[in-house]
Order: C-alpha cells, then sequence, then structure tokens
C-alpha cells in the first residue's frame, strides 16, 4: 500500500538575516526584502519533509508531495525539499496571494489538497518563522473536517493509523491517530537531512506543478482578509545599563542587591 503524505511549506524571509536589513513601509504595512537576500523554506516545515522521509526510512511505500500556496516564487529555495527526496512540488501561484491571510491561505491549500488528493498524511511546521501564528494548519484540520494532533516529534504509519510521540511541557503523549489526519511537527523531532549532491541533481530536473487560483475556482475577490494589520513596525530599543560595582565579587553582589531593594525589585 502506497501512503500518499503532502506536506505544507512557506516561502519566507531568512531568519538569519540580521534585523538591521529589515525596512518597514508603515504606510502600507509591508515589509522591504532584503537586498541580495534569498528566501527560504521555512525551517518548521523541513521538519515536516523530514518526518515525511523519516517514515520512507523506515520502510514504509510514501509518496511525499510538498504544497506551498504564494507569488514570486525562487525555484533554488521552494526545490530544496526535492533535494531532501521529497517526490513531487506543487504550487498555487497567484500575484494576489502575497498579501493572504491565514483564512485565505487555508481555503486555497484545502482545494488544492482536495483537487490532488486523497491524501493520508497531511503535514505542516508547527508554526511559520515569519509571523509565528500556527493558524494555517489547524485551520486546515477544521476546514476539511479531519483530526489534528499538534507538536508531533515521533511518527510511525500503520495499515490505517499512525503512532505519535506529542510533545508536552513535561515530556509527551503517546497518541493514536486514524488516517486521514493532519499533523503539525515540531522541531524536536530533529534537524532536517542536508541534501546530497545526487537529491540537488534530481530536483534540478523536475519542474513543478503549478494551479492558479482559476484552477482551483477562485479569484482574488474571494480571499478577502478576515484580519485586518493596524500597524506594523520595528520597535524602539532603548536599553538603559547601570554597572554595580564594589570591592571584591561578594561586596559587589551585595550592591546590587541592595540597588534591587532600592527599585522594589525584591
Amino acid at each position: 500500500m502506497t501512503f500518499r503524505i503532502v506536506v505544507l511549506a512557506k516561502q519566507v524571509p531568512d531568519p538569519e538575516t540580521p534585523p538591521s536589513q529589515f525596512k518597514i513601509d508603515e504606510s502600507t504595512n509591508s515589509v522591504f526584502p532584503p537586498n541580495g537576500v534569498p528566501p527560504v523554506v521555512n525551517g518548521f516545515d523541513l521538519n515536516a519533509v523530514e518526518a515525511a522521509l523519516q517514515l520512507r526510512d523506515a520502510g514504509a511505500d510514501v509518496e511525499i508531495t510538498v504544497l506551498s500556496a504564494g507569488s514570486e516564487f525562487v525555484m533554488d529555495a521552494m526545490k530544496k525539499p526535492l533535494a531532501m527526496g521529497a517526490d513531487r512540488l506543487v504550487l498555487i501561484e497567484d500575484s494576489s496571494l502575497g498579501n493572504i491571510d491565514s483564512s485565505g491561505t487555508v481555503k486555497i491549500l484545502a482545494a488544492a489538497i482536495e483537487k490532488d488528493g486523497p491524501y493520508d498524511l497531511i503535514l505542516g511546521g508547527r508554526q511559520a518563522s515569519d509571523w509565528d501564528q500556527a493558524h494555517v494548519t489547524l485551520g486546515l484540520a477544521e476546514v476539511m473536517g479531519l483530526p489534528l494532533v499538534s507538536l508531533v516529534q515521533k511518527l510511525e504509519l500503520n495499515s490505517d493509523s499512525v503512532a505519535l510521540q506529542r510533545v508536552i511541557p513535561d515530556g509527551y503523549q503517546v497518541i493514536e491517530a486514524p488516517i486521514p489526519v493532519v499533523l503539525t511537527v515540531t522541531n524536536e523531532l530533529g534537524e532536517p537531512r542536508y541534501p546530497n549532491l545526487r537529491g540537488i541533481m534530481q530536483a534540478s530536473r523536475k519542474k513543478p506543478e503549478i494551479f492558479t487560483l482559476a484552477d482551483l475556482g477562485f479569484s482574488s475577490g474571494d480571499l478577502a482578509p478576515k484580519l485586518e494589520l493596524k500597524k506594523l513596525y520595528v520597535p524602539e530599543s532603548n536599553r538603559q545599563v547601570e554597572l554595580i560595582e564594589g570591592e571584591d565579587e561578594p561586596d559587589s553582589g551585595k550592591q546590587l542587591a541592595l540597588r534591587l531593594r532600592e527599585e522594589k525589585l525584591i
């Protein structure tokens, strides 16, 4: 039996970019892409790709599709999951998708999954590194009427279910969920594998499959945002530092304690 897995992936600004490189247009509440810094696939989504690949490594017969919605895709970035070992890359591309909110993203991803499916597992990262909202995968499960398990750090496929370890603050839960199911994968699963040369060469020869909004039965007017962004700005950092000195280390500690008491912090 071949299990069909779809992994949701988002193109995001490189989170390793220095904060000084980010510029914001406060009149439009938008971020200027940093010059010379290419985007990447959201790192948490790569954890989800790794989870699917580990199922294959364990002997499961799986077909892994990577699905993304957006605009101005950079193929060098989006093909990384293919270079890691995924089988297919499906892109929903339209110029209007650069500014949609999570509600609109859920709508078009659900339509694409229904059109390209059925799938046994729908995997996503725990959140996206640009907005950190963690809305899309959870909303997708709600819209599609599927069970959801979040923060998965380990999974194992059975014939009609999946055995999971779900991260909780003081350990993990052991859960068995029926297939089909939606899962969010956490970084506790482990680092995503690095593509080898063979994988990179194979990925370079694969072409993504493109869906438009029309293919999915939508127009840009169908994706009006439900969230309104009131203000986007870089917070100002105003730090004041006071050095506490003493004759020696014990005296410095004493002076610090006295100073903290003066400020009513202890």
